[in-house]
């Protein structure tokens, strides 16, 4: 909506130009141009020097930045990293069940500016008995931009956030464990919202998802793989 209301003054302005530029040039030659109908007898001094060029370029080239700022603010996508694994990459066996199962360091940034909170929900869709779900954790507050290497198994989050049940009963990160055979493809879903949310203590990635419902304002996923 902002770019469209900046373009919008961008183009009036643009378009009224000629029409301000010929009546203050009529005015004082006393030609009431055809364009321009409507001229006061008289005109403030104050206003001649709002109308005139240099202040209309001013404000033609201040409402063009703001214009492209509110673009490029419109283009940036919601981005998740880590410097565990590449992105379609192995995830390493320590933050997997056959290491030490950490969870891995994590980084995010160009939330919305709206953002109240984020959630994140780490899945296998490759699991034998359809998606299985790794991690749970929400309402991490809006001004967090990642979370730490080995966040720890308890219901509170360290610096705000709390984690919810994974598909092995238990609160937080469990890594990947798939049984021996095809590679599996882990999914990690972070949420800007615009609200923090209010599930049930200790809830699931169906919870969460459905108190979700109507908030998301923007998403990123991370993709990394494992095998036994």
């Amino acid at each position: 909506m902002g770019v469209k209301n900046s373009l919008r003054g961008v183009l009036i302005l643009f378009v009224g130009f000629p029409c301000f530029t010929t009546c203050e040039l009529t005015y004082f030659r006393r030609n009431f141009d055809a364009k321009c109908t409507s001229k006061p007898k008289t005109a403030p001094a104050s206003f001649q020097v709002v109308i005139s060029m240099p202040n209309l370029l001013r404000i033609s080239i201040a409402l063009t930045l703001i214009f492209f700022a509110h673009v490029c603010q419109a283009q940036a996508q919601l981005t998740l990293s880590t410097a565990a694994f590449a992105p379609d990459a192995s995830i390493s066996a320590e933050n997997a069940c056959t290491g030490d199962d950490h969870s891995p360091a994590l980084v995010w940034s160009n939330a919305p500016q709206a953002t109240k909170s984020f959630s994140l929900i780490v899945e296998d869709p490759d699991a034998p008995g359809g998606t299985f779900i790794h991690w749970v954790a929400y309402n991490i507050p809006a001004q967090t931009n990642s979370l730490p290497a080995g966040v720890p198994q308890t219901t509170q989050i360290a610096g705000g956030g709390k984690n919810g049940i994974n598909g092995f009963d238990h609160i937080g990160y469990n890594g990947p464990c798939p049984p021996p055979g095809k590679i599996h493809h882990y999914h990690f879903r972070l949420f800007a919202l615009d609200s923090a949310l209010n599930p049930a203590d200790k809830a699931g990635a169906a919870a969460v998802e459905s108190a979700m419902k109507g908030h998301v304002l923007a998403t990123a996923e991370l993709v990394g793989t494992f095998e036994r």
